[in-house]
């Protein structure tokens, strides 16, 4: 008994591990607002701005890109001239 108390103990700990080193959005970098902003999707995955919750609006080096939500921030800033030419 003492012995299936840990196992469970154990892979719990190591889901709940693996779930807080998920990519996240740096907060700094998130802005307040944007005005006159081109595009209705999410630059990333394509979703409508809104769709899920209240668009994000990201500062990168000046521009203003909006998202559908945080997680799209860390894929964005891998490669974020890819994105950011569907904004010009």
């Amino acid at each position: 008994m003492k012995t299936k108390s840990i196992v469970i103990a154990s892979t719990a700990a190591v889901f709940t591990f693996a779930s807080c080193t998920k990519e996240k959005a740096p907060e700094s970098k998130i802005a307040s607002s944007s005005a006159d902003y081109p595009l209705t999707t999410c630059v990333v995955s394509g979703e409508e701005l809104g769709s899920m919750g209240e668009a994000v609006v990201y500062d990168h080096e000046g521009m203003t890109v909006k998202f559908c939500c945080k997680s799209c921030i860390p894929k964005f800033e891998k490669e974020p001239e890819k994105y950011l030419s569907k904004i010009q």
